[in-house]
C-alpha cells in the first residue's frame, strides 16, 4: 500500500482532520493508494504558503527558475520506472502510455525552463511628448492547478510548468484517481530545489472535491485557475471563477472528429485513426471519437481498419507490453456497453470488438452511425469508436461540427488544398491534416473552442495566460498639463 501526504510550505503533512481516502486499482481492485484527504483549512493553508513564497520567486531572476524546471524535467524522466509501476495500479495504463507521458511531461518542463526569458512586453508609440510607453508582463500570484487522471503526468505538468516559469506560485490539486502520479511530479520538483512554499500540492476525497475547489477559487492570493477535465465539472469552475472575477484557462471534453475524404490515402488514415481511436483505450481529451469517411472509399477504410484494430494487444500491462491495458474503472465499462447497445438497436454494424464484463475492454468499431444514436454525439472516453459514412465534403464539414465540443480533428487528403480547406471550417481549437487527432508539443497553443473550453496552454500562449499585461508609463521630459 502506498501513502500520500499534503505538501504545504515544503513540508509533507497529513489532513488537519487526518481524514484519507483511497483508490482501489482498477485490475485487482485492491488498495492502491492511501492518500490525505484535504479540508477547506488545509487548502486556505496551501494558498497562504504560496502567496508568503510569491515575492521572492517572482524576483528571482529566469535563470533561476530555468535551472530548477531543467532539473525537474531530468529527474522526473528518470522516474519512469516509478511511473509506470503506480499508473499500472492507480489506472491501469499500459507502459507504452506511461513512458510517452514520462517523456513529453519532461519536454513540458524543459519548454517551460525556455519560456523564462521569453516574458516579452513592448514599447508602444505615445501621443504624450516624452512619454516612455510600455506594455509590460509581469507575474499574477498565486494559480490554481487542477489535473485529471487520464493522462497524468503530461496534465499534471501542464498545470504547474508555465506558471512557475512566469514568476507565480502554485497550488496543484491531485487527482482523486491518481494521487501518487500527481505526487511524483512535485517530488521532481522538490529534488530540483523549489523553495519552500514556491509549490503546495493537495489531495482531496472525492466528496469533498466540490469544496476544495471553491475554496481555492475563492481565496484572495488566487489570482488564476487551470483546470483540465470535463466539460460538465469544466463549467462549474468557469461558474466559480465568475463569481469571484477569477481568470480561468479550461480545457474541457472532446469528441474529436477525423474526416476520411474521398482521396486520402487509406493506410495512412487507418494508422492515424487506430493511434488516434485507440492509444490509452481512447482516454485522451483529443482521442478520435468520430470517423467520418466518404462512402466512395469507405468499405475500404473499414476493412482495412477493423484488421488492424482487431489486431492490438489488449492485456494487463502488470503481465507485459499492451496497447490497450485497462480502462480506469467499470463506469467506463458501463457507458461504453451501452453506447454499443444503443447503436446496434438502431441499427449500425459491430465491425470489431464488442461489450466487457471487467475493465480490460477490447477495441470496438460500430459502422453506419447515425445521428439517431449516443455515440454520435456523446464521449465515449473509451475504446468503443462510430464511423459515419458521408456522401459530400459538405456532409463531412456538417457532421464534424455537429456537435457541442471543439478540441482537436483531422482530415486526411491528398489534395492538400482541398483538405486544408475543409480543415478551417471545422469548429476546433486544434486540427492536423494527414495527422492523427492525438497530438501535441509543449511549445504549440493547445485549447479548445465550444464546449471544449477556452484560454491555451502551450508556449507563449501559455506565457499570456499565466501573466498579467499592465501599462507602464515612464515620463522621461516635462509633461504638459492644460491647467
Amino acid at each position: 500500500m502506498v501513502n500520500v501526504d499534503l505538501l504545504i510550505n515544503g513540508q509533507a503533512v497529513k489532513s488537519s482532520n487526518k481524514k484519507t481516502f483511497v483508490r482501489n486499482s482498477p485490475l485487482s481492485g485492491e488498495i492502491a493508494v492511501t492518500a490525505a484527504a484535504a479540508t477547506k483549512q488545509d487548502a486556505i493553508a496551501a494558498v497562504d504558503a504560496a502567496a508568503k513564497a510569491f515575492p521572492a520567486w517572482s524576483a528571482a531572476g529566469p535563470g533561476a527558475r530555468r535551472n530548477i524546471l531543467l532539473k525537474a524535467a531530468g529527474i522526473l524522466e528518470s522516474k519512469t520506472g516509478q511511473f509506470i509501476e503506480v499508473l499500472q495500479e492507480e489506472t491501469g495504463a499500459s507502459n507504452l502510455w506511461t513512458g510517452f507521458n514520462a517523456h513529453f511531461a519532461a519536454d513540458i518542463f524543459r519548454e517551460a525552463a525556455a519560456l523564462t526569458t521569453q516574458i516579452n512586453g513592448e514599447v508602444i508609440p505615445s501621443d504624450v511628448p516624452g512619454s516612455l510607453a510600455m506594455g509590460f508582463r509581469q507575474a499574477v500570484g498565486v494559480v490554481a492547478g487542477i489535473a485529471p487522471w487520464n493522462a497524468p503526468i503530461i496534465l499534471g505538468v501542464r498545470a504547474v510548468a508555465t506558471p512557475l516559469a512566469c514568476g507565480n506560485t502554485v497550488v496543484f490539486k491531485g487527482s482523486e484517481l491518481c494521487p501518487k502520479t500527481h505526487q511524483l511530479i512535485i517530488e521532481s520538483l522538490q529534488e530540483a530545489g523549489i523553495p519552500d512554499g514556491v509549490v503546495n500540492y493537495i489531495t482531496n476525497a472525492p466528496e469533498d472535491a466540490a469544496e476544495i475547489v471553491e475554496t481555492l477559487i475563492a481565496h484572495p492570493a488566487v489570482k488564476r485557475v487551470n483546470f483540465t477535465g470535463s466539460t460538465k465539472v469544466g463549467k462549474v469552475i468557469a461558474l466559480t471563477c465568475a463569481k469571484y472575477l477569477k481568470q480561468a484557462v479550461l480545457e474541457l471534453g472532446g469528441k474529436a472528429p477525423l474526416i476520411i475524404l474521398d482521396d486520402a490515402d487509406i493506410d495512412a488514415a487507418v494508422n492515424a485513426a487506430a493511434f488516434g481511436a485507440f492509444a490509452n483505450s481512447g482516454q485522451i481529451c483529443m482521442s478520435t471519437e468520430r470517423i467520418i469517411v466518404d462512402n466512395k472509399i469507405g468499405d475500404e477504410f473499414v476493412a482495412r481498419f477493423a484488421a488492424k484494430a482487431s489486431c492490438l494487444p489488449l492485456g494487463d500491462p502488470r503481465n507485459g507490453p499492451v496497447v490497450l491495458g485497462s480502462v480506469v474503472d467499470m463506469s467506463t465499462v458501463q457507458r461504453c456497453n451501452h453506447l454499443i447497445d444503443d447503436a446496434l438497436a438502431k441499427g449500425a454494424t459491430l465491425v470489431c470488438g464488442g461489450k466487457a464484463e471487467d475493465t480490460l475492454f477490447p477495441a470496438t468499431i460500430i459502422d453506419h452511425v447515425t445521428n439517431d444514436m449516443e455515440i454520435y454525439h456523446e464521449e465515449s472516453f473509451g475504446p468503443v469508436k462510430g464511423i459515419v459514412r458521408v456522401n459530400s465534403i459538405e456532409e463531412a464539414i456538417a457532421c464534424a461540427n455537429d456537435n457541442e465540443y471543439g478540441l482537436s480533428a483531422a482530415v486526411f487528403g491528398k489534395d492538400i488544398g482541398r483538405a486544408f480547406e475543409v480543415a478551417k471550417r471545422i469548429e476546433s481549437g486544434i486540427c492536423h491534416v494527414n495527422g492523427p487527432t492525438v497530438h501535441d508539443e509543449a511549445q504549440m497553443p493547445f485549447g479548445g473552442v465550444k464546449g471544449s473550453g477556452y484560454g491555451r496552454f502551450g508556449g507563449k500562449a501559455g506565457v499570456d495566460e499565466f501573466t498579467e499585461l499592465r501599462w507602464i508609463t515612464i515620463q522621461t521630459t516635462p509633461r504638459h498639463y492644460p491647467f
